[in-house]
């Protein structure tokens, strides 16, 4: 106790006062001198169970002992513990174990308060992660094989099928190194098995979609067959499908109905698709019972557009005109689904609501619903066309029937449609007479009906070359609708007929701007153009025509005859090869590009497109004139000769064909046969100054007796010639004299003007023929048709008319009489 020393009470009582002080009093190699230690120790308290190692300040840990004599005296630790009070970093530390965050009584002493500890400068980086380790590598690989399933249906999706195949290829390329990558690591319970199907699906639809189907069935076969996949039962639609691609119906009504099995009724509406597409394929196998039965059940259940249709081409292809007439009933009352037109028109004068009005008209669900809309009409329109001649004795009184019905549904406004098509049937029946009769009952109905049946009144009367009537039905269409693009072209067409061709450009004009899409509008105002000799104005329409329409053979030839009036033959032979591609095997073609590379001096290029023609179409006199000359050019006489003869089958009176083949016997060194041939022609012709020249010279040359005679012939003729000649000329000279003595006299204007007259007839007659630089003799008027059948004719100038003719036993077709008409 000599070593205690106490602190003065007069001091200040500072808890923290001689902890830095060293006191050897507590040292461990003296305690076993130390008393009160001893004594300490041998009491209870000294026999307490050691504390846990965990906390600090255990025996183990060197936690500073107090005992009464000593509670402030601090005890140095033989594993080097800073003692209770001892200073660290320039701060007292607390005398209890648990210091306080940020908070100390010595904060005289020069700390700072800082309880986030900011001062210590920001934080040291962020290790990198080791990409070397098994899960790191697993989880790259895994990405990877994601970002290709997504590169995959991208491509897909923007129509490269070939790289979205390879990309699927790669996917499972890496998958499949992947789990042998988990087998390795012993991690094979962790597989990702989402990951698996999704590459193996996708594979599949890559497959499927490169029409590589056998591949696609045995990927689809993998994830069917493992039965660790969830409803991997499905995908035997997918399958169902290929087979159906593949036209092996029986397998597919086998796997349509394994899926269907494999579905609850919870999903009904997958379970109507699958039942829908079984009722197809057994209309595709003719077992038409069995998809009355499939088809029927939907209709019962969740009817649409499509299955109605579907049930009503049974019933017609078995002829039950009881049930077909239930079926068109129905089809009439399946709901759409889609709103009233009337939504969309603005009902006030809210600015906010027309906004949004003007938003919706025209986005995506107002498209989808006018689509859903012409569907239904078309598919109600060719239903009731089909069954309108099988539903009753005539065809007039089914057409009735279902005009009935449809007036009494929700598409009220077809019902005119189905009156107009039934003027169009009688034309195809040729019974004109009631298809006018059923066009002019439209003549009081609405503006729009009225237009419609006005414009097919017009065309009727257009082909039967009644053009006043046509322009009088044109103008009521007009009246009653102005911006009827069909109805412009039909008086358009009336007034280019008569020749007015600026006032038909006029109307063309307007016909394309009611409708900038109008083929036949921009076709006859190039025509027009044409007549015109704006050749600049009429190849522009027929380039923007082409555009429309890529493969028309018509617009070509236009085109192509265009840059040969424009004297650009390079052009013109670029656009007939172009033409030859759509159409190899037309004779007339080929013969313009063999006239054009003649033009050009390229004679085997001419001789080839002639020879050519000649092959497709062997009667066409000038193709049969120039490889007859060709071959004589070319010192072949003896090929010529089966050419001329051709041309005296075809032509037997004009005796020049007759003379070139003899000319020809003559030429290659047979002069029998040529002398035969002179003679036979002779006998034919007994007039034929050239004839008997030849046989004169071939008698002579051979030493025949019968020269003399022949040319005794000669003379006769050629005196009988001349004397026609100088009657000839002496008829001349009194006309004109009479003429000149005329000319004084008071009736000579009569006289004039009757010459006048007739000069005119006769070249108005003589317009009508075709130009001698066009290849086909039309002997008929031939009306614009939609195949190319005069492309080079005078025809090919008359304008189009409202719509085209598809075939000729159907040229009264539904597009011709008119772009009112709904599409078959």
């Amino acid at each position: 106790m000599e070593n205690v020393h106490l602190v003065p009470e007069e001091e200040d009582d500072d808890l923290y006062t001689g902890y830095n002080d060293y006191n050897p009093t507590f040292d461990s190699e003296d305690l076993h001198n130390d008393v009160g230690f001893q004594l300490a120790v041998r009491t209870s308290h000294g026999r307490r169970p050691p504390m846990t190692a965990k906390y600090p300040g255990t025996a183990i840990g060197g936690r500073p002992i107090g005992t009464a004599y000593g509670s402030r005296i601090p005890v140095g630790t033989a594993m080097g513990r800073p003692m209770t009070g001892a200073v660290q970093d320039g701060a007292a530390r607390p005398m209890t174990a648990v210091r306080a965050a940020g908070y100390s009584s010595s904060i005289a002493r020069g700390s700072v308060f800082d309880p986030l500890g900011q001062s210590k400068g920001p934080a040291p980086p962020l290790e990198r992660q080791n990409e070397d380790t098994p899960e790191e590598k697993i989880k790259i690989l895994e990405k990877k094989v994601n970002d290709l399933i997504e590169e995959s249906c991208l491509a897909h999706a923007h129509g490269d099928l070939q790289l979205s195949l390879e990309k699927a290829k790669e996917a499972g390329r890496k998958e499949r190194a992947l789990v042998r990558q988990r087998e390795q690591t012993g991690t094979a319970d962790h597989i990702n098995l989402d990951l698996t199907y999704s590459v193996l699906f996708n594979l599949a639809n890559q497959y499927a979609s490169n029409d590589m189907y056998t591949e696609a069935l045995n990927t689809y076969q993998v994830i069917v067959k493992n039965k660790m996949f969830n409803n991997a039962g499905r995908l035997k639609v997918n399958m169902a499908n290929i087979y159906f691609k593949q036209k092996n119906y029986t397998k597919a009504i086998k796997f349509y109905r394994m899926a269907l099995d494999q579905i609850s009724n919870a999903h009904n509406s997958m379970r109507i698709k699958i039942m829908q597409n079984i009722g197809v394929v057994f209309i595709h196998m003719g077992q038409y019972s069995d998809a009355i039965t499939s088809l029927e059940y939907i209709m019962s259940d969740n009817p649409n557009i499509k299955t109605g249709f579907n049930l009503i081409l049974c019933y017609y292809a078995i002829g039950d005109r009881e049930r077909m007439k239930k079926a068109f009933q129905k089809l009439i009352c399946v709901p759409l689904g889609i709103d009233d037109e009337d939504k969309y028109i603005p009902a006030n004068d809210d600015p906010h609501a027309n906004m949004v009005i003007e938003a919706i008209k025209n986005d995506k669900l107002h498209q989808m619903e006018r689509d859903r809309k012409a569907l239904a009409e078309k598919y109600i329109m060719t239903s009731a066309k089909l069954i309108a001649p099988a539903i009753e004795s005539s065809f007039a009184a089914g057409f009735d029937w279902c005009v009935d019905m449809v007036k009494g549904s929700q598409y009220v406004e077809l019902a005119n449609d189905l009156e107009i098509n039934k003027a169009i049937t009688y034309l195809r029946q040729r019974d004109f007479k009631q298809a006018v009769e059923t066009l002019k009952m439209f003549e009081k109905k609405d503006s729009r009906v009225k237009s419609a049946a006005a414009t097919n009144l017009s065309f009727f009367y257009f082909l039967e070359k009644d053009y006043d009537q046509a322009d009088r039905y044109a103008e009521l269409a007009m009246s009653a609708d102005r911006y009827n693009p069909a109805a412009l072209i039909n008086k358009g067409n009336t007034v280019f007929v008569k020749e007015d061709y600026e006032k038909a450009a006029e109307f063309y004009k307007e016909a394309l701007r009611n409708d900038s899409s109008c083929t036949e509008a921009l076709y006859n105002l190039g025509l027009t153009y044409k007549r015109l000799g704006r050749l600049e104005e009429s190849l522009d329409c027929f380039l923007k025509l082409h555009a429309i329409l890529r493969n028309s053979a018509q617009v070509m030839y236009q085109l192509a005859n265009l840059y040969e009036m424009l004297e650009d033959p390079h052009q013109a032979i670029e656009w007939l090869m172009q033409l030859t591609s759509v159409t190899p095997t037309d004779a007339q073609v080929l013969a313009k590009l063999g006239d054009l590379y003649d033009n050009e001096g390229d004679k085997s290029q001419a001789f080839q497109y002639y020879y050519e023609s000649y092959r497709y179409f062997p009667s066409n006199i000038s193709v049969i004139e120039w490889l007859g000359a060709y071959y004589i050019d070319t010192q072949f006489c003896e090929k010529a000769i089966q050419y001329f003869e051709r041309a005296t089958l075809i032509q037997p009176t004009q005796v020049k064909w007759q003379l070139m083949v003899a000319s020809c016997y003559r030429r290659s060194g047979n002069y029998q046969k040529a002398l035969e041939t002179y003679k036979d022609i002779h006998r034919k012709f007994p007039e034929n100054v050239e004839c008997l020249r030849f046989l004169v010279r071939l008698c002579t040359d051979m030493g025949l007796k019968e020269v003399q005679d022949y040319a005794t012939k000669l003379k006769k003729v050629e005196k009988m010639k001349e004397i026609r000649e100088q009657r000839v000329r002496s008829g001349r000279e009194s006309s004109a004299r009479g003429r000149r003595e005329g000319s004084a006299g008071s009736d000579s204007g009569q006289s004039n003007h009757g010459t006048s007259a007739k000069g005119e007839r006769l070249s108005v007659k003589l317009k009508t023929l075709p130009g001698s630089n066009e290849p086909y003799e039309a002997s008929t008027q031939q009306e614009i048709d939609a195949s190319y059948v005069d492309p080079l004719g005078p025809q090919m100038q008359r304008p189009k008319t409202a719509a085209r003719k598809r075939t000729e036993e159907d040229e009264f077709a539904d597009e011709e009489l008119g772009d009112d008409l709904l599409p078959e």
